[in-house]
């Protein structure tokens, strides 16, 4: 609310604010910007570059803000896509195939991404079990990742009566987070058939 007696400034509109930014020439200025984006979370460099360039910003002071960041360690796209993909299997489990898309999209290089997906399904294959081996000797991080996005929806999908219905409704959630088709069929007929001796038990 306005202070009474105290003019009122008119508020900047996008494009004078792009043009005072334009006009910045001070290094320090960018720098606390880039700073500021980072705050929330970890970013990739494309991110930080996108928004500082989306904000107006020189690009040759856009550059020196991105180095200077980089040698303090603020910022590094392979520790970036390590983080982005431990956060998806933690939280948001998907499959390879969408994370790579949504790491590319994020600018992360084609290189880098293959290294920190290498690591999932190295990570993957350790934390299977001997006994886990025997029964499922191609066990991935996929299908890792697979089986926590359906122990999410469990109880929606155990709501399901009918196996049949049940095993679409899983392969097409599955499908949807970026698993590849033999990982979504072998999931969603696991689920079916362990689900299959309470749907069938006598009244």
């Amino acid at each position: 609310m306005p202070v009474a007696g105290r003019p009122t400034r008119p508020r900047e509109s996008f494009a004078e604010r792009r043009e005072r930014r334009a006009a910045v020439d001070d290094p320090a200025v960018v720098l606390e910007a880039a700073a500021r984006f980072l705050e929330a979370r970890s970013r990739s460099v494309t991110e930080v570059r996108r928004r500082l360039g989306g904000a107006g910003y020189r690009s040759d002071l856009i550059d020196g803000a991105i180095e200077r960041l980089t040698e303090l360690g603020m910022l590094d796209d392979e520790t970036f896509a390590r983080a982005w993909v431990e956060s998806r299997d933690r939280a948001r489990p998907r499959g390879e195939r969408a994370i790579r898309e949504e790491l590319r999209l994020k600018g992360i290089d084609r290189s880098t991404a293959d290294l920190v997906l290498r690591e999932r399904r190295e990570a993957g294959s350790a934390a299977t079990t001997d006994a886990e081996m025997a029964n499922a000797p191609r066990q991935s991080a996929d299908r890792i990742a697979a089986d926590r996005l359906v122990a999410k929806h469990a109880r929606a999908l155990g709501r399901i009566a009918d196996p049949r219905q049940r095993r679409q409704r899983t392969y097409a959630l599955l499908a949807r987070n970026g698993f590849d088709p033999e990982v979504c069929r072998e999931s969603a007929a696991r689920l079916a058939d362990e689900s299959l001796p309470s749907d069938t038990a006598p009244d």
